[in-house]
Order: structure tokens, then sequence, then C-alpha cells
């Protein structure tokens, strides 16, 4: 059948710029999907999406005008319903039938028609008929209203539509923002449909002050891209249109020269997109003298307030010029570039008086306000959460100090000034949350706390610990960049899971207001890939401690809940669920062991003994757990059989050597050895009886399977891996 190509638009008042490619990317895709189950698009259908700041649009190729029509089959009742004893057609079946359409003038030509085929355990009446396809017309204002009613929208809009009723305004419409035009051409003819109080035509506007005619005459579908980037000055393609501000922001860098990038911000180019319909990017400038300011400050003001990219030299430090994606492109860009200029100036200045201000007090000064901000009704205010954490911090040193592995730290930072220095950045870890700067910009704390702390001349180590102590912040940010940061950090986290947990304050479902999936991330991450020689459980028990009566005891749901993430995590990762659950099941206390104990996991099971021995090894985990409580003690002179004495005498000499690699974390070799277990583990299921009657002979054996189950599951419960 012959096909055309379609084009649907919604011009509209300016949309959300943060939702504007989701909103056109979900407007193209529903549309597509519902007239491809209507059978109007084939296979052979591209559907196009556009978003620009006024407008949603889509074009569908190769859309049938009809959809071909299809044989259905019904299913009508039980024959013993529709059919009298004699073959005749009953009341039921002829009503039934008279309601699908079907001639039923001639009963005996209506049931000869019909189909009986067995259904379940009686046989029923089928009736063949032709679906008949649908028309694009009635097709698409279904798919229309899909699409409008789908769309993913972070606020919706009430307004009226001014009607020929007597009272105007009387029709509310509900909708993102309000719709002016409603285009919708297959090929080069009108569609009929309607949306939101709108009836299609094919004309469109383009932009408010470059296009080149007031209205815009689309003749064909396909003309719609080129004639709104030639008519109406608007890429109508957000994909496009983010590509040429690309170009052209990397263009204006390399005209400024010296080395100059724009700053990488996938988010704000994305956003500017969204603002933009024909991008025209400008370099304007600042004075020089607010480079003095913390730059994380202006390239904040200047991304979050006025959507500019500010250039960044060679070596990351900020530069007085910066780029604008401006929305026209006069000859004499000069107004522009100056108005830009100006807007950004007070701005700056107002970074620069916050700046100036918050170095007036010190942070140590500031620690009497955090006794006014509360942190959780339960849980008290932000002063007597910095005195927790700084004490959790001192717990957190000690349990380093006391580590049976060695602590490596700086020749400068033993111990002793370790603790003083993640004792003194944990309490003032919180203290720039009351200065102007964080109190205006919420994303900077910690960044100005290290500003404010080298300003008054602290340790430069306390400093990159205030800073780095909410690392990390995201998934696949850094770690804190010293041991003072790592230990404040770590302690941060934990009280923050505990005291939540401690009063139930759990994460649901999706919901996890607190952040506290993220939190156990980071006290993962941390204890991994920082290889810390510090215990889990040792952890929480430290941090519940200094709460006292305010919370409940968190310890096990905690330990699980992180558990459970670090599964997550591992799987991310590309670690088979048999490798993490094996890992896993034994709950190591040390997750810096983790890495290890899954590769020696991974190089057990590539041995060509693992299977049998994983297969073996949840064979005596089921009879170990119906025998009940077994000591792991064999007594020699109990040993009668052959097979026992040689099992025996394998896990005498493989047992030793095993737990010597493990206590080294020589996790694979440990492993590697128990490979010599599987010649005398099978002959022990084949030749000896482990229930005997005799009671000391099968508590022997159990004891020998006992200590064989316990020197084989040290590091990983090596059952997990059995098919």
């Amino acid at each position: 059948m012959t096909t055309k190509n379609l084009l649907v638009e919604l011009f509209v008042e300016e949309l959300p710029p943060k939702a504007l490619n989701k909103l056109g990317q979900a407007f193209a895709t529903t549309l597509f999907e519902q007239l491809k189950a209507m059978g109007l698009a084939t296979s052979e259908s591209v559907a196009t999406p556009y978003a620009s700041p006024r407008r949603l649009a889509a074009h569908i190729s190769h859309v049938l005008l009809k959809a071909e029509d299809k044989p259905l089959q019904q299913k009508l009742m039980p024959v013993s319903v529709g059919l009298s004893a004699d073959g005749k057609a009953t009341p039921a079946l002829l009503k039934k039938l008279s309601a699908l359409g079907a001639d039923v003038s001639d009963p005996v030509a209506a049931v000869a028609a019909l189909k009986r085929a067995p259904d379940g355990k009686s046989e029923a009446l089928f009736y063949d008929s032709l679906a008949t396809g649908a028309t694009l017309d009635s097709g698409l204002q279904k798919a229309l209203d899909a699409a409008i009613a789908s769309l993913p929208i972070p606020k919706v809009m009430s307004y009226q539509l001014q009607t020929d009723c007597a009272l105007p305004g009387w029709s509310s419409v509900h909708f993102v923002r309000p719709a002016h035009g409603l285009v919708a051409l297959h090929g080069s003819t009108v569609v009929p449909v309607k949306a939101l109080g709108l009836s299609a035509g094919n004309r469109t506007l383009g932009h408010r002050f470059e296009a080149r005619k007031a209205q815009i005459v689309i003749a064909e579908a396909d003309d719609y891209a080129n004639l709104l980037r030639q008519e109406g000055a608007v890429i109508a393609s957000f994909s496009e249109r983010r590509a040429e501000i690309e170009r052209q922001l990397a263009a204006a860098a390399a005209q400024v020269g010296g080395g100059v990038s724009p700053v990488n911000d996938e988010a704000l180019l994305d956003e500017v997109t969204a603002l933009v319909e024909r991008p025209n990017v400008l370099v304007c400038q600042f004075e020089p003298e607010f480079l003095d300011v913390p730059q994380e400050c202006l390239i904040l003001t200047m991304k979050a307030n006025q959507k500019y990219f500010p250039l960044l030299d060679a070596s990351g430090r900020l530069t007085h010029k910066f780029l604008v994606v401006s929305n026209i492109a006069p000859q004499d860009p000069s107004a522009v570039i100056g108005g830009n200029e100006r807007v950004v100036r007070p701005r700056l200045a107002d970074a620069k008086f916050f700046f100036d201000q918050d170095r007036k007090k010190t942070l140590a000064d500031r620690l009497p306000g955090l006794a006014k901000v509360v942190y959780h009704n339960r849980l008290g205010t932000q002063g007597e959460r910095s005195q927790r954490v700084r004490a959790i911090a001192h717990a957190i040193v000690n349990q380093l100090r006391m580590a049976t592995v060695p602590f490596t730290v700086e020749a400068k930072d033993e111990f002793e000034v370790l603790d003083s220095k993640a004792q003194q950045a944990a309490l003032l870890a919180k203290a720039d949350l009351l200065t102007d700067m964080v109190g205006e910009f919420p994303e900077l704390q910690g960044i100005m706390g290290a500003y404010y702390a080298r300003h008054e001349g602290l340790r430069d180590g306390v400093a990159i610990a205030i800073e780095d102590h909410y690392k990390p912040r995201f998934a696949g940010d850094a770690l804190p960049r010293n041991h003072t940061g790592t230990v404040v950090a770590l302690a941060d986290k934990l009280e923050t899971l505990v005291g939540l947990f401690g009063i139930g304050q759990l994460p649901t479902g999706d919901k996890d207001p607190f952040a506290l999936r993220r939190h156990a991330l980071g006290v993962i991450r941390i204890l991994i890939e920082k290889n810390l020689p510090l215990e889990l459980p040792a952890l929480v028990a430290g941090a519940a401690s200094v709460f006292g009566e305010l919370i409940s005891e968190p310890s096990e749901s905690l330990q699980s809940f992180i558990y459970d993430r670090l599964a997550v995590n591992l799987r991310e990762q590309g670690f088979s669920a048999q490798e993490v659950e094996a890992v896993l099941a034994l709950s190591p206390a040390r997750l810096g062991d983790v890495p290890r104990r899954l590769e020696a996991v991974r190089a057990f099971a590539a041995l060509p003994e693992a299977a049998a021995l994983a297969a073996a090894n949840k064979r005596i985990g089921n009879i170990l757990k119906k025998a009940g409580d077994v000591h792991p003690q064999v007594s020699e002179s109990l040993l009668l059989e052959p097979a026992e004495k040689a099992l025996f005498g394998a896990v005498q000499s493989t047992e030793p050597q095993a737990n010597t690699l493990f206590d080294t974390h020589d996790y694979t070799a440990s492993l590697r050895t128990l490979a010599a277990l599987r010649a005398p583990v099978d002959a022990f299921f084949d030749d000896v009886m482990v229930n005997a009657e005799q009671e000391d002979l099968r508590l022997n054996r159990l004891g020998l399977l006992k200590r064989l189950h316990v020197a084989m599951n040290r590091v990983a419960d090596l059952s997990r891996l059995a098919a």
C-alpha cells in the first residue's frame, strides 16, 4: 500500500527547559508506538523527534492512510449453549452473531459458517471475520490523545480557552504550557485531528524576532525542518541545536586563544539548548579583580544564574572571559555582549561581598550557631551532630591504631596527629552551613569551608578534610584525598546511617529522602578503595555508642542494608550473582577484602575441580544442617574406612597451608590448595556411610565433614557456586 510521511507539531508557549528534551522524545515515541500498534506505521517507519523552546513535533516516515484489514477469529460460546440437540442455532447464538454484524437471515447458513474447535474440556463455536483497519484520521487522533496524556510533564498548567459560547473562557485545558497551534500533515494533506482545543492545520510560527515571515506555511511534511531553519530561523531538532552550540563554543574558545576551553557541563548544555531556537555564541568578559573570589563561586553563579559558559585555562583555572549563547544574531552584537556583561557584574559583586563578609568570622566562631540549626527532630541539632561525628572520627582512628593489619600513615601524620586533625575537621565541617556564600549556593558546602579554613591559617590537612568529608557525593565521584578527610568522611556517613536507622527512618522502595543508599555506597567505596583495615561491625557499633539512648540498636539491619548495597554495586561492576553471593554469604567484616575474595572465587571457579567440590560442599552443608550442632573434632582411632582415612589425611595436609595463605590475605592461593581435596572427597561419599548406626562413628564422620566444611569456606561459601 502507498505510504506518506507524517508530521505532527504542537506550538506552545515557552516550555520548561530542563524537561524539554524528555518531553520531545516522549511525544515522538508515543505517537510512533501508537500508530505502529494500530498498523498505520510500517516496519520501515522511523520517528524523528523535534523539540525547541516553543514546539514539540514528530516526523514519522512511511505512514499508511488506512491500516490493512486483518482476519479475526472470535470465540462465541460453548457448542452446548449455541446449538440445540438437533444442531440448530439457539436464540443466544443468533443474538451474539447479530451483535457482531453477521447475517442471520439464514440461520442454517450462519451456523455452517462457524467453526467448531476444542476449548478445554468442551467444544466451542468460533466466528471468523475481517477486522477493518484503522484510518489515519481516527488513528492519529487516538495516538495524539495518548501522546499528550502520557507526556512526563513536571508541572501541569491550567488555562481557559476562548469559546463562542455566552461565557468566554468557559473551557479549561490542562497542559504543560498554553498551546496555540497544531499541525498534522500526511504528505501535503492536513489530517483533521484536534487537541487542546485546537484544530490541525499546516501553519506554524518561527523565531519570535528573526523569522522571515509572520506565519510559515508547511506544504509538505518533509519540508518541516528545512523550512523552519530557512524561513523561521529555528533549528527544530534538539540534537542538531545542541551540536551546533558545542561547535560554536569550541570555535569561540579557539578565537579567544591561550588554550582556554569552556567549562564541561552536560546539564548546562542541555538547558541552554532548550532555551534558544537559533544559537549564537558570543565572547564576554568581566573585571579581572573578581578572580580573587574562589573560582567555584564565580563559576557556579555564572552557570546557575546566567546560564553562561565560563572559560578555563589549560590548568583548569578560571579566566575573566566567558561565553554566552544568545538567541539572536544581530549584525552588531556589541549591545548583546554589553548587556550580558552588565548583568553578570552584580552577581559577581554579590559573590565577592559574601566571600569578604564570611571571612570576618572564623569557622569556630560559627559553632554556637549550629546549636540553633535543627538536623532532625529526634536526633537534635547540627551542633550535636558535629560532636557525634567528632567522637566517631576519634573511634575510627583508634580502630586504625589497633588494627591487626598495619595502616600506613604519612611520616608527619602519626596516629596522635591524625586524631587531632580528624577531630578538629569533624567539629568544623558543618560550620560553613551558616555562611552567606553557602546560604546562597548550597552546592558549595564543604568547598567554602576549606577556603575559610585556609584563610584562618588552619592546617592544610584540616582544610582538605572539611572539603572532602562529603565525598563521594555521587556515583563515580572522587574519594577524600588524605587520611584526615577519609576518617571524617567515614565518620560523617556512619553518623547519618546509624542515626537514621536507629530511629527507623529506612529507605522504602524508590523513596530515600536522606540519601541513605548514597551514604552506604560512600562507606563501601571508602573501605574498599582505600583498603582500610576496619571491620564493619566494629564501625557500626562504635558509631552507635555515641548516640546513647537517642536511638535503638541498628547494627543488624544497617549491616544487612550495607551488604545489599555492596551486592548491587559488585554486580554492576561485572561480577556474577553466584560470585557475589558466595563471598557475601559469609558477611566478611573487612569490606576491603571483598575484591580479593571475589577474584579468588573467580579463579577457583575456573579450576576443573571446582564444580565437583562446590557440589560436595553443598551436600556437606545439607548434611550438617540436618545433624544439628556438630563439633569439628576427629578421633583417628574411629576412622575405619580407607576413604575416610584418606580424606582426614588430605584435610590435615591441606588445612594448614590454606589457613596460612588465608591469614596473609592470599585468597586465590588459599582456594587453589583445596583442589587437592576433590579425589578424597569424591571417594569419601562413594565409599563411606556418614550416618552410621554406631553413634561414635557417626559423630566422628560428621566432625570430619565439619572440619572440612570450615576449611573450605573461609574465603567464600563455595556451595553457592554449585549448579
